[in-house]
């Protein structure tokens, strides 16, 4: 994928009908670009948000450091087309949310004041009358694939409950087998991503579909995707919670979802880079978070090294190399690098006494595919 940019993804059914009635919130205000690009950044904005966290190839000069001056021409042309954005607002469930960048919906669509979406099926339309219509038919209650965490009623953990007290589930999408479902998805992503290319090239990810789960069904939250086949181990190739959802938690969720499914998978992983400059905070965030709570609940007598961290967590050792390093917990000895633990790091950490949502790996039932295809055979 190019830029992070899967695009791409998501069905419980019911007999449940939805009803038409909508709880419009207020209109979310448009982020100006040069705003949301500037280096100046106050603590919101360092929240897992948009997800929009890969850096423009167009920036980074090519795989190779050079471009081709034809490519780059249409690639100036295309950032001049795309700078207005086209669409001003969706409808989505119980939502009216204000776009924020360009998507390339069908032309038939393409300049619409605003579009409604089927927040199950994610089809979308022009006209309310049709969207009331299509609501009252739709069969769809969640996302199409498959379920592959869910939430249990005896919730014993504070993080696996959200704040309306619906629980999660994630599902699931394969891009080839659901292709039109992903490809609205990441049309409907585009609405709140700067840099995402790919739109209808759905086949080769995996898309995994975060959603809050009541009476009337899967309402979508949030989503990642994946390569299903990475040379480089990436386990996420583009994130995204949508603005309705935002500051919930949900971001570090996500993350903590990825790094899960590369544990079941037995080998690290890391995202696609390169991260935005906002891309390396957020996960710098998080694997601080997940390394000093480690290194909380060892002894002194504990032979602390890199790969034993990198084998309980998932993450790649280069980066549990750069967040110690920025935590001044690794040095070099005998040409290796080698843990070497603060303990009032740690506790001044321990004291902020963040609460984090994570994926809650006894909730997960996901089977690598390898082992899935082992089985068959």
């Amino acid at each position: 994928t190019t830029t992070t940019t899967t695009t791409t993804t998501t069905a419980i059914s019911s007999t449940t009908t939805s009803t038409t009635t909508q709880k419009i919130t207020p209109r979310r205000t448009r982020r100006n670009s040069s705003e949301h690009n500037s280096n100046t950044m106050n603590d919101n904005d360092f929240r897992i948000g948009g997800g929009n966290w890969h850096a423009s190839s167009s920036s980074h000069g090519g795989a190779y450091g050079f471009k081709d001056p034809q490519l780059a021409a249409l690639e100036r042309e295309h950032e001049e087309v795309t700078k207005v954005k086209n669409i001003e607002r969706i409808y989505i469930g119980q939502w009216e949310v204000e776009a924020w960048y360009f998507s390339p919906y069908p032309d038939e669509y393409a300049y619409e004041e605003r579009l409604f979406i089927c927040e199950f099926c994610l089809k979308y339309m022009k006209k309310k009358k049709t969207f009331l219509k299509h609501k009252s038919e739709c069969k769809c209650r969640r996302p199409p694939g498959t379920e592959i965490y869910r939430e249990t009623s005896d919730n014993d953990v504070d993080n696996d409950v959200n704040m309306n007290g619906s629980r999660i589930s994630v599902f699931e999408v394969d891009g080839k087998e659901h292709r039109v479902y992903c490809q609205n998805l990441c049309l409907l992503a585009k609405l709140f991503l700067d840099h995402k290319n790919l739109y209808y090239d759905v086949d080769p990810f995996f898309f995994y579909i975060i959603t809050e789960v009541d009476a009337l069904g899967a309402h979508i939250v949030g989503y990642f995707s994946k390569e299903k086949h990475s040379a480089e181990d990436y386990n996420l190739a583009c994130i995204l919670t949508f603005p309705q959802f935002q500051k919930c938690g949900y971001g570090k969720f996500i993350i903590s979802l990825s790094y899960e499914l590369s544990k079941r998978e037995g080998k690290a992983g890391s995202p696609e880079k390169p991260l935005s400059d906002l891309g390396k905070i957020s996960y710098r965030s998080y694997w601080t978070h997940i390394l000093l709570t480690i290194l909380s609940k060892q002894s002194a007598k504990d032979n602390v090294q890199i790969k034993g961290l990198s084998d309980m967590t998932g993450i790649k050792t280069e980066d549990i190399i750069s967040t110690l390093q920025s935590l001044d917990m690794v040095k070099c000895w005998k040409g290796q690098h080698v843990v070497f633990v603060q303990n009032h790091i740690i506790q001044k950490y321990l004291d902020q006494k963040k609460r984090i949502r994570l994926c809650n790996s006894k909730y997960l039932t996901w089977v690598p595919h390898a082992e899935r295809k082992k089985n068959k055979a």
